[in-house]
């Protein structure tokens, strides 16, 4: 069986796409100016220096985020900037905040809930929601945040799994999605209503902002250490079961060294995250990460807007932003030209994680937005940043960049399943340009410590040393790292190995083309065919002709990798975070189980 090289492709690994070069005047201004000077002399244990840790001994991730900031000259600087979806907005300083979660940790504590049990916090984009996160952080218990999109079943599952003792909502979610399945939880003490109810049927619930008014602002944060747990996020699978990833307390260094390093946060930035702080990314780099640092977090409750979001970056004068994909991609929809006074001149920094980022939107951000995108990659289980752009680096769009320092990766040869060939708890590393499995050496501060109750699960992902991520990319003799997919998702079509992601970038180059989607089909003689389904840009119409010319096209740029069936689209399925589910076109196309769709856009 081959490794497929996509046609074009550079022994550099550019793919034919010319590198970006940054001008020096950008270069020296970055965190982080010479890569392997910083990767040489980096230690974790040196980085440690840089929290402030608890007065008295101990660390604990809501000190390291407002507290320490809320003691000093930054106690008056907006930490949090909330953009209501109606309009107007609403802000809290470091002190305020500080205020705001204490009051919040002693609620919890004259309830009863304590230190290591679980707390869920089903919200959308709201104040509370950041309050109620870190103030259950000060009260030393393990915070689960879920999705407010969530139906019903998926919360139920969560709050099992987790035997959570409390719950942080609002009325309407707790009517909708809550009160159907809480007979079901008999762990469930305590749901706390952030907007004023107080009885529903026989159920009884605790109003949150009339506890919060009488309760005190100070509290002592409970003296928790860097293996205390602290976040438990959960991640679906292709099972009906969702994995809980345990990350503990000391991962804040993690979140700040990263931020630093692949975001080139620093005090003083203006900083916005569109994603949900439901999921991974939205809570270590749209809460933790930007307030360990002494930026001001902006909040939109809205959903995603082209004009709005334009609006936003403008008005805010947003100077660092984490997005999606996914939205950029929607974005680009809308063409070249920005609104009428949009004003992005304080914008220094744009990045994107959520799913591998195609080269044409790292161009496009370049040419339209006044810089190029980051990409960067990790996952739910590394809780961290590990490989990314840097603002002082080179780009080769398309590439998921290098290790940060501090982080140890490598591609390792496969055996017949796709995965890591691993023979008596031994790997061998993948050659330079060869498709491997992803892995990193285990020691970084954010790495997950347990899947929630499933400890042989947890084993299954180490081996040889190394922790095994499930995902298949490419290194180039240049030490950057480019993504092919998921070990599920690879495409095996007559002796080629085809990565459904480098297919959808291609097919993105046709004007016609805003998003695709690609799968393998059986087929008798090649064992699959790559099929695409494609979502179209305005001003174009699905027709025979149309998909004869994208069939010629993708012939032409792929070659003998090129889908042999296109399928248009009106939309794609996406994951919360913007991910394209492959698996569910998959197996919608083949009649087979769903699996776990909780975290599906949209999902009820």
């Amino acid at each position: 069986m081959t490794n497929m090289v996509p046609v074009g492709a550079s022994t550099s690994g550019t793919f034919g796409w010319t590198p970006i070069e940054k001008p020096q005047s950008e270069r020296a201004l970055a965190n982080l100016v010479d890569y392997d000077r910083a990767c040489r002399e980096f230690s974790w244990e040196h980085a440690r220096s840089e929290l402030a840790g608890l007065p008295g001994g101990g660390l604990n991730i809501a000190y390291e985020a407002v507290d320490r900031h809320a003691e000093g000259p930054a106690a008056q600087t907006p930490a949090l900037r909330w953009l209501s979806a109606a309009g107007g907005e609403v802000v809290l300083t470091y002190a305020e905040l500080a205020a705001a979660t204490n009051r919040f940790a002693n609620v919890l504590q004259g309830l009863g809930i304590g230190r290591g049990e679980r707390i869920c916090v089903l919200l959308g984009r709201t104040p509370e929601l950041y309050i109620a996160i870190l103030g259950a952080l000060k009260v030393g218990c393990v915070v689960s945040p879920l999705f407010s999109a969530f139906g019903p079943e998926p919360v139920r599952q969560r709050l099992a799994i987790s035997e959570a003792a409390a719950l942080v909502t609002s009325t309407a979610l707790y009517r909708k999605k809550v009160a159907p399945i809480r007979a079901e939880v008999p762990a469930l003490r305590t749901v706390l209503i952030t907007d004023g109810l107080t009885e529903t049927g026989e159920m009884y619930v605790d109003d949150l902002a009339a506890a919060m008014a009488v309760a005190s602002p100070e509290f002592r944060i409970a003296r928790t250490g860097p293996d205390d747990p602290a976040l438990l996020h959960f991640t679906s699978g292709t099972t009906g079961k969702p994995k809980g990833a345990l990350h503990v307390h000391g991962a804040v260094l993690a979140h700040r060294v990263t931020a630093r390093y692949a975001l080139d946060l620093r005090v003083g930035d203006i900083f916005w995250c569109t994603a949900d702080p439901g999921w991974v990314t939205g809570m270590s780099y749209g809460v933790i990460a930007p307030l360990c640092l002494g930026a001001t977090v902006i909040s939109d409750e809205a959903e995603f807007d082209a004009r709005r979001w334009y609006d936003v970056l403008t008005a805010q004068r947003v100077s660092v932003w984490y997005t999606a994909p996914t939205a950029l991609r929607m974005l680009m929809r809308y063409g070249d030209r920005l609104p009428e006074g949009t004003d992005l001149s304080p914008l220094r920094f744009i990045t994107s994680v959520g799913e591998p980022l195609n080269p044409e939107v790292v161009l496009w951000g370049e040419r339209v937005l006044g810089h190029p995108v980051h990409d960067n990659w990790w996952q739910t289980e590394t809780g961290a940043i590990m490989i990314a752009n840097l603002a002082a680096a080179q780009v080769r769009p398309g590439s998921m960049g290098r290790p940060l320092p501090g982080v140890e990766a490598t591609t390792l040869k496969r055996g017949q399943d796709g995965r890591a060939a691993v023979v008596a708890d031994s790997v061998t590393p993948a050659d330079p340009g060869e498709v491997g499995e992803l892995a990193l050496r285990p020691g970084w501060p954010s790495m997950f410590r347990e899947y929630w109750g499933e400890p042989e699960r947890y084993e299954k992902c180490f081996a040889g040393g190394w922790y095994l991520s499930g995902d298949l990319a490419r290194r180039d003799a240049d030490g950057y790292y480019w993504f092919v997919g998921r070990a599920d998702d690879v495409i095996k079509s007559a002796g080629h190995l085809v990565g459904p992601f480098e297919v959808e970038s291609a097919l993105m180059e046709h004007p016609a083309i805003a998003e695709a989607g690609v799968i393998g089909t059986p087929d008798p003689v090649a064992g699959e065919l790559v099929k695409a389904f494609v979502l179209l840009r305005p001003g174009y119409q699905a027709s025979e002709e149309l998909r004869a010319e994208l069939t010629a096209f993708g012939r032409k740029a792929l070659g003998a990798v090129a889908p042999k069936q296109i399928e248009f689209t009106e939309s794609l399925p996406h994951t919360r975070s913007g991910k394209v589910m492959r698996r569910l076109l998959k197996a919608r196309e083949l009649g087979l189980p769903e699996g776990d769709t909780s975290t599906l856009e949209g999902a009820v």
